[in-house]
């Protein structure tokens, strides 16, 4: 079989490492538009903050072991065209410019996405720079080191995380954010309420529900940015305003969603059944709606590019869907979050509520421990959990692989409310406290009468108990 892998990060570099120790006779060729491949850009933050030394560290595979595999990884090489009709692909040589014309028998799409470029006047100005790859994080990390106030426009994930890690690196930081909370696909307002005041606490100038419209320059050689609520001047500004999919080769050849996300089902595959494709070109199987979701994540590519990997050689793996698991440090708390907040839950049309913990991860009469909040979502109608999010200075990110897991497995508040988990003083009380927040979801539906057959997954109605 003849591959062609179009693309090298996350999803790409797996895929080939997959077909390669199952099939390593396999004919695979990988193009690729940069040097390099497998770049970790969710390590950027810890870069610049110096807790990681080198950016080059942030790569987990290179041309030359992809190679060495059986590989043949055409770095610098950039595709023109893709014709799924007579599967062939048009390639430039960008230091030769020499075209040439491959074909396949497969094609992995794992082109992954870019920086969303909002429409903002000036925004191609020397110093305004945005940050998602290799030569991208060292043109910032380089910028920076001349330059005391940053600006950081969006406040996702990697907005909040590079706002934490200039302040800590003694920058005068100020992070815009066009609505009036952050972190708006993870947290809901409560959470992004405590967030807002911890960056707060730590020197970020957070401004909230100002979208900027333009960056200038003025007579002292600053950048201006103005807002709608303002103006701001700093020396440098950062966009993090999310990301769009790179997906125009395939665009009207394959069904995509509204973002041009690619549509594939459960192996992975797209509509073209030659075509497979996985990472942040493509969209995800999201569990707790049960709908297709565009939910660009490393832990997303990595899973589906091993399965297209795996499937192009028949349906042998199902993907199992997420539940866009994912957590962050932030000066030195831990924020974690899995499936639905409750807004979002309530816009996908779910009878959805929300219980709130607030305690210790810990009993209070050991010699140390933290404050903990968790928010628990779940669906009122059949008890099923949606999501959770989790704060503490305590390290509380596995306890949303747990939150995960139950999704997955379509779990109840029920369920969650009496599984059997480790009790012991260095650990946690006699219940977990995913324990205890499972509990007052279930007291919140018994004081509203709402205190349904309580049907553990998996369980026949006739083995239930009264």
């Amino acid at each position: 079989m003849k591959v062609i892998i179009v693309g090298s990060t996350h999803a790409g570099t797996n895929a080939a490492i997959q077909i390669l120790r199952d099939h390593p006779d396999t004919d695979v060729t990988i193009y690729e538009r940069h040097t390099n491949v497998s770049f970790l850009s969710c390590g950027i933050s810890l870069f610049l903050d110096g807790q990681v030394k080198h950016l080059e560290d942030m790569f987990y595979s290179s041309p030359e072991q992809l190679t060495d595999m059986g590989a043949k990884i055409k770095t610098r090489h950039n595709v023109l065209k893709i014709d799924s009709e007579n599967k062939t692909v048009d390639i430039v040589d960008m230091d030769t410019g020499k075209m040439t014309t491959d074909t396949y028998d497969k094609l992995i799409m794992a082109t992954g996405s870019t920086v969303t470029v909002p429409p903002i006047f000036g925004i191609d100005e020397d110093k305004v720079m945005l940050c998602k790859n290799y030569d991208q994080a060292k043109a910032i990390d380089k910028a920076a080191k001349g330059n005391k106030r940053i600006a950081i426009v969006g406040a996702g994930y990697i907005g909040t995380e590079l706002a934490e890690s200039y302040a800590r690196t003694g920058h005068e930081v100020q992070l815009f954010q066009s609505r009036e909370i952050i972190l708006n696909h993870y947290v809901d307002k409560g959470l992004s309420d405590r967030i807002v005041k911890l960056l707060s606490d730590n020197g970020v100038d957070v401004q909230l529900s100002r979208r900027v419209t333009s960056f200038t320059g003025n007579e002292d050689g600053e950048l201006v940015i103005e807002t709608t609520e303002g103006d701001f001047t700093a020396d440098l500004a950062i966009v993090c305003t999310g990301f769009v999919p790179n997906t125009e080769l395939l665009r009207g050849q394959v069904e995509m969603d509204r973002h041009g996300a690619i549509i594939i089902n459960d192996y992975v595959q797209t509509s073209n059944p030659d075509i497979y494709a996985c990472g942040d070109a493509s969209v995800v199987n999201f569990n707790p709606t049960g709908k297709p979701a565009y939910t660009p994540l490393a832990t997303n590519a990595v899973r589906q590019g091993m399965l297209a990997g795996v499937n192009i050689f028949g349906n042998i793996q199902r993907y199992m869907g997420t539940q866009a698991t994912s957590a962050m440090q932030i000066f030195g708390h831990t924020l974690a979050s899995t499936g639905l907040t409750i807004e979002h839950a309530l816009q996908s049309g779910m009878d959805a509520d929300m219980v709130t913990f607030e305690g210790t991860w810990r009993p209070e009469y050991m010699p140390t421990t933290d404050h903990l909040i968790i928010n628990l979502v779940y669906d009122r109608s059949d008890r099923r959990i949606l999501g959770a999010q989790l704060l503490s200075k305590h390290e509380i990110a596995q306890s949303a692989n747990a939150i995960s897991i139950a999704i997955q497995n379509r779990n109840t508040i029920d369920d969650l409310a009496f599984v059997d988990m480790l009790f012991n003083p260095n650990f946690d009380d006699p219940f977990n406290y995913l324990n205890l927040v499972a509990q007052m979801a279930v007291e919140k539906e018994v004081k509203r009468g709402n205190d349904k057959p309580r049907l553990t997954a998996g369980m026949k109605p006739e083995q239930k108990t009264n």
